[in-house]
């Protein structure tokens, strides 16, 4: 039988991991089926003996990357690691070509060339398993269905615990990507994580249409020593696997999973009989999301006015307030918040969001960068925002800590790309969405580059941006490309300059600011009301030249509300 046949009559049990069971001293275990084909033969009859339906073949890292180079050598290994397949399933099990991520920059043309080195050797099921995200994968199944229709495609993600991937998606996204790509016949999770970690993952899952597959470690893996091994328990994995046969279709193993497991498993799955589902049953709906001010505003085409205060660099909050309380009485739409903007330490953004919103009931943006906290981190803070009602955020990637700061090191887990889609899909997942909004420097030098990584945020899911300052016809002109060609709102960044000496600082100093030479020459000797004089004429200037902005968002000097004030009135009348 196919797999879609073996489906429409119960569920369809894989083998479990070739890589943690093989002991036979070839390493990787692929090159195996070359160096010690009997050694790969016994353990596919095993499993089989086990009771699998279905094993996949010894090709998991059969690429490039980890074999140390491709070509005929690598045709070598798939086309053993297919044959021993076979020759161990013979009609009594199902045999699946097995394909791993591959770790290279631009995987695409490899992926191709491993399909058709399995569909010259005959291959009709494929298994892409234990992917961060789907990525180039759609191309690939449609290059397998164009060339073999009748192919069935399993595709298969790896998530932590906590239901995230490597890459910072979700289960629930990447499974509805999948499910959604009209060449995928089946998806699923597998690897990282425990029967007991997936069973809760699958349970949250909801509107997937294709058949779902689990195939878990058999637990936590332990270290003894320098090697990594995982306990032994086959009957904790087995009734784990039983209440997971409520929401999958197809059931099996992964790192630490040996025949024992499989065999267990499959004496569970006999015991429930024929009453447990086909296809998974995912639950629907959710907690109702509040509504969002800011984007119901962007929505109607209002105009957005956002600004910007510093947080304080000491516990002397009192000032902080006062200007947000008066920018409130102003009307302002969101204060922005910086993250310890050119990695100086201030006040944490994201706690004195929820301090304004809670104190002065206003619309906050915190700034969240990559540059100080690693994946846990991150998320950890998310959720304390979802908790005090927080529903917007800046996602940036954020400045580099000074080379001087031998002390303190940048984490960069992710870029902002990857955070904005992990805000995104965090956010889907509890229910409680936070609209990101992300950084766009109209002051690149290559632009077209900063375009196109604006367009990956949009699809991350950036629902606005807000641009680094406009100072000269060269950033507005930008400016007016981004509106034409994102399709995305977008504020526009005024930052008022307020001295010789500050003009001098933004422009060889500050990341992402570019003055004109002779406006920052127009401020020199200037007193402080003449400069800031100068400075709300050359803002206003800028607001006139910009009237496709959907908002704008002004930068706060130096504390200095009642400058922001004056072209906030400005703005309403222009």
């Amino acid at each position: 039988m196919t797999a879609r046949e073996w489906l429409q009559t119960g569920k369809l049990l894989f083998d479990g991991a070739m890589g943690t069971l093989y002991q036979g001293g070839v390493s990787p275990c692929e090159r195996a089926n070359l160096e010690d084909p009997e050694g790969v033969l016994r353990i596919h009859e095993a499993y089989i003996r086990a009771g699998a339906q279905a094993i996949k073949t010894n090709s998991f890292g059969a690429n490039s990357a980890i074999l140390e180079g491709g070509g005929e050598g690598l045709k070598a290994v798939i086309s053993a690691s297919f044959a021993l397949a076979k020759r161990a399933a013979g009609e009594r099990a199902l045999v699946f070509a097995d394909v791993g991520p591959i770790p290279v920059a631009e995987p695409l043309g490899e992926y191709l060339q491993i399909a058709d080195c399995f569909l010259e050797l005959g291959a009709d099921h494929f298994l892409f398993e234990t992917f961060p995200s789907f990525g180039v994968l759609g191309e690939v199944f449609a290059h397998i269905k164009q060339k073999k229709p009748e192919s069935f495609i399993l595709c298969s993600f790896a998530v932590s615990p906590d239901g995230f991937s490597a890459d910072g998606l979700t289960a629930q996204g990447l499974l509805s990507q999948a499910d959604r790509c009209p060449w995928t016949d089946a998806v699923g999770l597998n690897c990282v994580s425990g029967p007991f970690h997936l069973l809760q993952t699958v349970k949250g899952l909801k509107g997937l249409k294709k058949p779902l597959s689990v195939m878990p470690n058999s637990g936590s893996p332990k270290l003894f020593g320098s090697r990594v091994y995982f306990p032994e328990s086959p009957r904790y994995f087995a009734g784990q696997m039983a209440e997971i046969a409520a929401f999958a279709a197809i059931l099996g193993g992964c790192c630490g999973t040996g025949p024992d497991y499989i065999a267990s498993t499959r004496r569970a799955l006999e015991a429930l009989g024929k009453s447990a589902p086909a296809v998974a049953a995912h639950a629907e709906g959710g907690p109702k999301a509040e509504p969002n001010p800011f984007l119901q505003k962007l929505k109607e085409g209002r105009r957005v006015l956002a600004v910007e205060l510093d947080p304080p660099q000491n516990l002397n909050i009192e000032g902080f307030m006062r200007g947000a309380e008066r920018l409130k009485k102003a009307g302002v739409d969101l204060i922005t918040i910086a993250d310890c903007p050119i990695a100086r330490v201030r006040a944490d953004s994201s706690m004195l969001a929820a301090k304004l919103k809670r104190e002065l009931g206003v619309e906050p943006l915190p700034h969240m960068t990559c540059r100080d906290r690693n994946l846990n981190a991150a998320k950890a803070l998310l959720l304390g925002l979802g908790i005090e009602g927080i529903q917007n955020l800046l996602a940036v990637t954020g400045d580099p800590v000074s080379t001087a700061d031998r002390q303190v090191k940048g984490v960069f887990n992710f870029n902002s790309v990857a955070l904005t889609g992990y805000i995104a899909e965090l956010g889907e997942q509890t229910g409680r969405p936070i609209a990101v909004s992300c950084a766009l420097d109209v002051n690149a030098k290559n632009f077209a580059a900063e375009l196109q990584k604006a367009q990956k945020k949009c699809e991350a899911g950036a629902v606005a941006f807000f641009t680094q300052p406009v100072y000269g016809p060269e950033a507005i002109a930008n400016l007016r490309q981004a509106k034409t060609e994102l399709q995305t709102p977008i504020l526009c960044g005024i930052l008022p300059i307020v001295s010789y000496k500050n003009a001098l600082y933004l422009q060889n100093e500050v990341v992402g600011v570019k003055l004109p030479r002779e406006e920052i020459e127009r401020f020199n000797g200037l007193e402080r009301a003449k400069a800031e004089e100068l400075s709300l004429r050359l803002c206003r200037r800028v607001v006139d030249e910009t009237p496709f902005a959907d908002g704008y968002y002004l930068i706060t000097p130096f504390g200095r509300v009642s400058l922001i004030v004056k072209l906030m009135d400005y703005i309403r009348g222009a």
